[in-house]
């Protein structure tokens, strides 16, 4: 009897694995998006080093204004405000007690160590552009529309997008900019997979409202690229985590 308990539940840890497996091997639309970061900001590195130094800070601005009005256009979807508030401070001291600035920062500097970079701007960049291309909407729901086995239209869309965004960053951050396709793989593959696995439980509503909160923390993300007061939006990343999880509870 025991022996044919555990040949049964062997038989499903293999059938759960093979599964897995398969979705991961089908992530394409997110292999394309990592892609196309790397391309642009390859491009925009070039440009990077050919720009004189004024011209760089105009590009630099440019692109802080760019990430603000992203976030705001974003954060006012936002429909339950106390949900999102308590989120975002749930997630800093999450945040800060991990201390995942640190670790994220210490992360782009080991890169820029290895390979030998010797860009001042290659950790921001690195750190900037990941959150720009994690935290918005098309990535969440892009890889769910993946996960649940559908053509992958919004990632490759956000592709297309990222694509051209990374060409201006890396023109404005350096070459910090191509190793954010990292995070962004593992981020968006990760929601890929919650998908395939909860394809009955999600809800739109919970979407929105990570959108709303994600589109809070590139209004952050601008003001550190404008250089007007530094903002730990590293460390309020699990706020991302915190709204899913107050909206499973307390919205029907």
């Amino acid at each position: 009897m025991t022996l044919q308990k555990n040949f049964v539940q062997r038989n499903c840890y293999n059938q759960f694995f093979h599964l897995l497996l398969a979705n991961f091997l089908s992530m394409w639309g997110n292999l394309i998006n990592a892609a196309a970061i790397v391309v642009g900001g390859f491009i925009g590195t070039v440009f990077h080093r050919a720009l004189p130094q004024r011209y760089q800070a105009i590009v630099f601005q440019g692109t802080g204004l760019f990430v603000m009005v992203l976030g705001i256009s974003m954060s006012i979807k936002m429909e339950h405000v106390l949900i999102s508030v308590f989120s975002l401070i749930l997630g800093g001291l999450c945040g800060e007690l991990l201390r995942i600035d640190k670790q994220i920062n210490t992360f782009g500097d080991w890169i820029k160590r290895s390979l030998k970079f010797r860009s001042e701007k290659f950790t921001n960049g690195f750190v900037s552009a990941s959150l720009l291309y994690c935290t918005g909407a098309m990535a969440v729901l892009g890889a769910i529309e993946e996960g649940l086995g559908n053509y992958p239209t919004i990632l490759l869309t956000k592709s297309t997008m990222d694509g051209f965004i990374s060409i201006v960053l890396a023109a404005a951050l350096g070459v910090g900019v191509v190793f954010s396709a990292i995070p962004v793989a593992i981020y968006q593959g990760f929601l890929t997979l919650i998908a395939f696995l909860f394809a009955n439980t999600l809800d739109m509503a919970i979407v929105n409202e990570l959108s709303a909160v994600g589109g809070i923390l590139l209004v952050g993300l601008g003001i550190n690229i404008l250089e007007i007061k530094k903002i730990e939006v590293v460390n309020l990343l699990p706020s991302l985590v915190f709204v899913m999880v107050l909206m499973m509870v307390f919205v029907p």
